[in-house]
């Protein structure tokens, strides 16, 4: 038998027997297999022992204002609307706003919080009640002043897209506990912003570490149900003769990528039984919904935080969240308030909800963006009209904070200037946040590389240090 023949007898089987498009779709995103002794998601031990076993990373896409929300600069307050010095200007680059430029300070209170006094804003009093959980990191800094190279860079290390993202390295060295869900899940509550499907994406690692998106309205996975006509044992039928026909092919041409396609038709007939049991948020308590203030059937961060949860009692191994429109060019006092109101019960509730059921010790929770904003006032619109002012790009300084899975509470880590607009003590970079997240999971940055185009690549290029002082 041919090659060319076998490929047309293949097509033929998948149209005679009704699989079609929708289930060839899923071979870009599902997992795991019955039919393979080496399986790239069965359980592998780390470099070292681990912190922590499961990853919730909370994204919130846009950038937040951390003048607004964790860093807040009583001297530019008391500036506000000052024309800015120069001197503070000097090397710096800004995404859209030139010509005069002036300083705007918070129109927000802050206050301290917990025993270890964190100042948080008032639009978060929810986040505040856990302030002794937070490590607030105010140093980070990157690389890209625009949103889709910087959120790619957070995700990848890289400013374009085609590297493999932190959930995708994190399964390829760690594998996966769930033989019935997807180690890499993420859960969108809006448009994923610029880059879209390219901070999940599994890059030049097999595509098996893709992320793997749920929806918490209607169809839970794209294309995971049934056609019409075609029961589960129908289907089963068709997936065991589809998988030796698949297996043939593999010993034939050994390509890592039909490996892929067995592991992903099998974990589909696996999920059409687990993924409607996980996403029945009804089952929940009365307390629990009220602590996340979720809603069954309605696409949200609160819903999705909740999800989180559940997926990490299932054993899945990273579960990102993103959160969009926190982009405020202009309008933020009325912008920002809203956004922080859909996102601050929910995002409490997840650090309260871990720790209450003894997963929060080895369950990461990281909040933050791909970058921060300026201490700039920006108030025109898309069309070049004034509004409300609001804050440009600001890739020098920001915040993120981490709490749970081997970090330590209540830790208040760098410094930036009175403004905001450069680091005063202790930067980080974006390598160093990812190098300490691999380090939380048991893997050594330096060491989990994989060999592509001729040279060993890792999630930190060249970079990156494990920021030892943020662990417990």
């Amino acid at each position: 038998m041919t090659p060319i023949t076998y490929v047309e007898s293949r097509r033929g089987f998948l149209n005679q027997t009704g699989v079609g498009l929708g289930m060839a779709a899923l071979g870009s995103l599902l997992q795991q297999s019955n039919l393979r002794a080496d399986n790239p998601l069965d359980i592998k031990v780390g470099h070292f022992a681990p912190k922590a076993k499961s990853v919730i990373y909370l994204h919130m896409i846009g950038a937040p204002s951390q003048l607004d929300l964790f860093d807040p600069k009583p001297e530019l307050v008391k500036r506000d609307k000052e024309v800015c010095p120069d001197s503070l200007l000097a090397g710096r680059k800004f995404a859209f706003i030139g010509g005069e430029l002036r300083l705007s300070g918070s129109p927000f209170k802050f206050a301290q919080h917990g025993k270890c006094g964190h100042q948080i804003s008032q639009l978060l009093p929810h986040l505040a009640t856990v302030a002794d959980e937070l490590c607030m990191v105010h140093t980070m800094h990157t690389e890209e002043i625009n949103h889709a190279p910087a959120q790619i860079f957070l995700h990848t290390g890289f400013g374009r897209g085609g590297r493999p993202s932190l959930g995708s390295w994190v399964t390829y060295g760690l594998g996966s506990e769930n033989q019935d869900l997807p180690a890499y899940v993420v859960l969108l509550s809006g448009p994923p912003g610029g880059a879209g499907s390219s901070l999940y994406s599994s890059g030049f690692l097999p595509s098996v570490h893709q992320g793997i998106q749920f929806r918490s309205e209607g169809e839970s996975v794209l294309y995971l149900n049934n056609p019409e006509g075609h029961p589960s044992d129908s289907r089963r039928r068709v997936l065991d003769t589809l998988g030796t026909l698949n297996k043939s092919h593999l010993d034939e041409v050994g390509d890592p990528e039909i490996a892929t396609r067995i592991d992903q038709y099998e974990m589909a007939y696996k999920m059409q039984t687990s993924v409607p049991e996980l996403m029945e948020i009804t089952e929940e308590s009365a307390e629990t919904m009220t602590l996340y203030g979720a809603k069954p059937g309605k696409a949200s961060f609160a819903n999705n935080c909740l999800l989180a949860r559940r997926l990490v009692e299932r054993g899945v191994r990273l579960i990102e969240l993103y959160d969009s429109d926190w982009d405020h060019h202009n309008n933020l006092s009325t912008r920002l308030s809203a956004k922080c109101k859909e996102v601050d019960q929910a995002a409490a509730a997840l650090i309260t909800d871990l720790k209450q059921r003894g997963m929060l010790d080895e369950t990461l929770v990281i909040w933050g963006s791909e970058f921060g904003r300026t201490p700039l006032a920006q108030g025109i619109d898309g069309t070049g009209k004034k509004t409300s002012p609001g804050r440009d790009h600001h890739k020098d300084a920001y915040t993120v904070w981490l709490a749970g899975g081997g970090i330590k509470g209540g830790v208040s880590y760098g410094k930036t200037d009175e403004f905001g607009f450069g680091i005063a003590e202790n930067p980080v970079h974006v390598h160093d946040l990812n190098a300490t997240v691999l380090h939380l999971l048991g893997l050594d940055h330096e060491r989990l590389t994989y060999k592509y185009q001729g040279r060993e690549f890792r999630l930190t290029d060249v970079a990156g240090h494990v920021m030892r002082d943020w662990l417990a």
